[in-house]
């Protein structure tokens, strides 16, 4: 309260700091995180975890690292777990996380039941599900530009000691497709955990589905924090044990695939030589961040670092067009069911869902971006555009401010503004990730 009052005496655009790496994409020549800042980065600690009333109260700065490693020892894990280690929940519910239990509980925020928050006026403002909800939920996907996170009450579900995970390889997308709305259906399959997949070329196509379990049964524990690379492994096996903790985490040594963009880093020699100091999410991104002014001399433009939501009934339009114009593998697809339309979501998304339905999460990461007429970011934003669905702010945007409010609800995000930061501390959100590129 402090810091904001007294950036409150002085004009000019101010930030949150909570320490460490961002998880956004590392832009050559990024202002977003160059004005003044909050400085948030004590905020890390577990306050309570309610074993019967199954909810955990944080500050923003916990890592879900640090989370799971708190609840699974009680037989709890929270509703999505991110799959980068690093990843906070002050960030997830910033930059709207979905998983592979999203199909069944929605994204990290429809697990919240309440915020804490310091709002640009200096002042604690309690919001949750039942006290100024419209507030409480247009903190979701605000990245920053509405109120500082301080403390945050959110649901936990019953979790048992490992994962048994099967991977169901198709060949058309037809199969896929049916296979995937199977396992998503609360009803037919209650007992499914998880379900993601992850496409490796247009007749290679892997639903990865996996079930909570109390013991590993016979053989090795599969593990994707050395050598072995997960997205490669899936493509190949039928079937995994994991500790729950791994299986959370399977991307995180790659940071997905990011890796590919520097392939000495798949070697297994060299990820056994030098894996400490330069695999894992954290430091592949701090890694990215470092280079990324040299980066700028070399290529045109950053590779397309994106995820996009689609609503279920685009997926084979999108899909056509992606394997047409895009041809970039591999693909990951999370089926993602929140619990309502959130009230920032704008007319021309709203239009074209159903409540209840599912969106579906394509994530793009690495393609590269180096044609001299043709902008693969920019390309990929007017698909979504015209698919009517609505994409991740957290890399390159080329947005018109006219399409931006066709996307986000303008009027309703600015009476959000005028609550929680009367005084404009905080950029809006169009001046702050509408047109970065």
């Amino acid at each position: 309260m402090a810091q904001v009052r007294a950036a409150n005496a002085t004009p000019g655009p101010t930030h949150i700091d909570k320490g460490g790496v961002h998880h956004v994409v590392p832009l050559p020549g990024d202002r977003r995180f160059a004005s003044r800042s909050i400085d948030t980065s004590a905020l890390t600690n577990i306050i309570d975890i309610d074993t019967d009333a199954l909810t955990c109260t944080a500050e923003p700065g916990v890592t879900f690292e640090d989370l799971v490693r708190a609840t699974l020892p009680l037989g709890l894990a929270p509703t999505v777990v991110p799959e980068l280690r690093g990843i906070t929940l002050g960030g997830a519910v910033a930059g709207c996380s979905v998983e592979s239990m999203s199909f069944r509980y929605g994204g990290f925020h429809d697990s919240c039941l309440s915020y804490e928050v310091i709002g640009g006026d200096g002042e604690v403002h309690e919001l949750s599900t039942t006290h100024r909800p419209e507030l409480f939920h247009h903190l979701h996907g605000s990245y920053g530009t509405l109120a500082i996170l301080t403390r945050l009450t959110f649901r936990l579900v019953p979790a048992k000691p490992f994962v048994a995970v099967e991977y169901r390889h198709h060949t058309d997308l037809a199969k896929f497709r049916a296979d995937m709305s199977a396992h998503c259906d609360l009803d037919g399959n209650p007992d499914n955990d998880f379900v993601d997949g992850i496409i490796h070329a247009p007749d290679q196509l892997t639903l990865v589905v996996g079930r909570f379990t109390e013991a590993p049964g016979e053989g090795d524990l599969a593990t994707y924090s050395g050598e072995q690379m997960f997205f490669r492994e899936a493509a190949r096996r039928s079937r995994d044990v994991m500790t729950a903790e791994e299986y959370f985490f399977r991307y995180d040594r790659d940071c997905h695939w990011m890796t590919a963009t520097v392939p000495p880093l798949q070697f297994k020699p060299l990820r056994r030589a030098v894996g400490r100091w330069f695999l894992g999410s954290t430091n592949l991104i701090a890694w990215s961040n470092r280079v990324a002014p040299v980066s700028r001399r070399l290529l045109r433009r950053p590779e397309v670092v994106c995820d996009i939501f689609l609503p279920k009934s685009n997926f084979e339009r999108f899909w056509e067009w992606y394997c047409r114009v895009f041809d970039f593998w591999p693909l990951w697809v999370v089926p993602y069911r929140p619990a309502t339309l959130y009230p920032w979501i704008g007319p021309h998304v709203r239009e074209g869902f159903a409540e209840g339905d599912l969106f579906i999460d394509f994530a793009v990461y690495g393609k590269r971006n180096t044609e001299r007429h043709r902008d693969y970011s920019e390309l990929l934003e007017a698909a979504t555009f015209d698919l009517g669905g609505i994409k991740t702010l957290i890399g390159r945007n080329h947005y018109s401010r006219e399409r931006f409010w066709q996307i986000y609800d303008r009027p309703a995000y600015e009476k959000a503004k005028v609550e929680l930061d009367p005084t404009g501390l905080f950029p809006d959100l169009y001046d702050k990730l509408g047109n970065v590129s």
